[in-house]
């Protein structure tokens, strides 16, 4: 099998102001809580179909309290 990448949504909390602008762009992954603070709705893993709106939603906070980073997933013959 071949090795492939994953994109892997993180939240700083502490960064969160609650504009809510990702939950907007990708109600996929993204909920808030009673504060208006961001939740993952979804699994942090971003499906290949969702990854556009998910990075616009990324690019979109303007307390850049979200990030992607990309894991590589180097198991084989599973």
């Amino acid at each position: 099998m071949a090795n492939s990448s994953q994109l892997r949504i993180v939240i700083d909390s502490h960064r969160c102001q609650g504009h809510n602008r990702c939950c907007s762009i990708a109600p996929d992954y993204f909920a808030s809580d009673e504060f208006g603070n961001v939740l993952l709705k979804a699994e942090e893993i971003v499906e290949f179909s969702h990854e556009s709106k998910v990075r616009l939603a990324v690019a979109n906070c303007p307390e850049h309290a979200l990030k992607l980073i990309e894991q590589n997933d180097n198991r084989e013959g599973q």
